[in-house]
């Protein structure tokens, strides 16, 4: 786990594969329903996020797909569930938002990174669209070019 930044947020995980594979627009910060046993897991930064996404229903937002793996000391009177649905906690009019977002525009909603601020945890969703295969090829190939630019200027 990283230490605090300057706005006080201490990251557990991001979601680079949502950066790869999407154009993030916009971003929201959204509660999650937690456990006791996943937060402590989380203080231990056991999270695998990349294969996670949002399903907006019935006026509710869900997580799907994040495994938080238990801590082998997490209490014995309860069997976690790694992989099991998380609410995500938004407004009335967020999940309004999004839902039209997601129906009319053809957007999608992708968790970006999860982080601790003021004791909570909070995930950041963004509201994407999907990059096509030549996208993603040129974003590749001006990192790399940048990675060879730095590489020469330090040689001189």
């Amino acid at each position: 786990m990283n230490k605090p930044t300057a706005t006080g947020k201490k990251v557990i995980a991001v979601n680079k594969r949502a950066r790869f594979e999407y154009h993030i627009e916009e971003r929201l910060e959204a509660g999650i329903a937690l456990e006791g046993w996943e937060v402590k897991a989380l203080r231990a930064g056991r999270v695998q996020f990349g294969d996670s996404y949002i399903l907006l229903k019935d006026n509710e937002a869900f997580l799907f797909g994040c495994l938080i793996n238990p801590l082998t000391t997490a209490s014995t009177h309860i069997t976690p569930d790694p992989t099991r649905t998380r609410r995500l906690l938004l407004h009335r009019r967020e999940i309004n938002r999004l839902t039209g977002l997601v129906d009319r525009k053809g957007q999608t909603v992708v968790p970006t990174s999860m982080y601790f601020t003021k004791g909570r945890v909070k995930v950041e969703i963004g509201i994407a669209t999907g990059k096509k295969q030549h996208d993603k090829r040129k974003v590749q190939k001006d990192r790399d070019w940048e990675r060879q630019k730095a590489r020469i200027m330090k040689r001189g």
